[in-house]
């Protein structure tokens, strides 16, 4: 197992990249229960990138897994702030 993935967030992170951020946490769950999400690049995120979110806790939690944010910023960081995902994702 890896020690831990990082996975690189588009810059759009809203319903259209589902398929693709689901793909990337499914195979890093095959290899690791560390996941890094960085933000870095982030200036959008919608409601339902919020939800691909809480289904990516509630898989690392069912393992004992964690899952960390990196670099969030702007108006993606001042959403995820809204949205109280301090309680559910550690930041960096």
């Amino acid at each position: 197992m890896s020690e831990l993935i990082v996975i690189n967030m588009p810059e759009r992170f809203d319903f259209s990249t589902h398929g693709w951020f689901t793909k990337k946490y499914e195979d890093a769950l095959t290899e690791t229960k560390k996941i890094v999400l960085d933000f870095s690049r982030v200036s959008y995120i919608d409601s339902s990138a919020l939800g691909m979110m809480v289904l990516l806790h509630r898989q690392l939690s069912a393992s004992s897994g964690h899952c960390t944010i990196r670099n969030a910023n702007g108006t993606a960081k001042d959403i995820l702030d809204m949205a109280n995902f301090e309680k559910l994702f550690g930041y960096e």
